[in-house]
């Protein structure tokens, strides 16, 4: 499956708002050549050993032929925070929940706006017959617990 470009990720108008490349609290965000970086949608603080949902300021509309996989920022897996790598499925709408597991002896104190997460898109050989239906479609925003 092809990864897409940052000029197709901008094209397809897959999240909004999709910002071009930016730095934010040391980190970069936004649109990367290849991949997107998502900022959370609130402030909180991640503590030892300890798991977090959080959620993205991005909401997404995944067309039927693209899915993204979520990835570790490598800034945040090298102070221990690690962001179970979500799957987002072709037809998919909503406010991505990320669940985070922090393994570092610090606390840390992320704040709204925070670049957290890279997201690589790939595009699917043609058109999914069975688009995402489930019962996080059209996920509120805000961290959104198991159904």
């Amino acid at each position: 499956m092809p990864i897409l470009s940052a000029q197709t990720i901008r094209a397809r108008k897959i999240l909004y708002p999709c910002e071009e490349k930016f730095k934010r609290y040391g980190m970069s965000g936004g649109l990367g050549s290849a991949s997107y970086d998502v900022t959370v949608a609130q402030t909180f603080w991640v503590w030892p050993g300890r798991f977090k949902l959080a959620s993205t300021l991005e909401q997404f509309t995944m067309p039927r032929n693209v899915c993204g996989v979520v990835h570790d920022k490598s800034t945040w897996a090298r102070r221990g925070l690690a962001v179970q790598n979500t799957f987002l499925d072709p037809g998919w709408k909503g406010f991505l929940t990320l669940e985070l597991t922090f393994h570092s002896f610090w606390i840390y104190r992320i704040k709204k706006g925070t670049p957290i997460a890279q997201i690589v898109f790939h595009e699917l050989d043609q058109e999914t017959e069975i688009p995402y239906e489930g019962k996080y479609q059209d996920q509120e925003a805000g961290p959104q617990k198991p159904r």
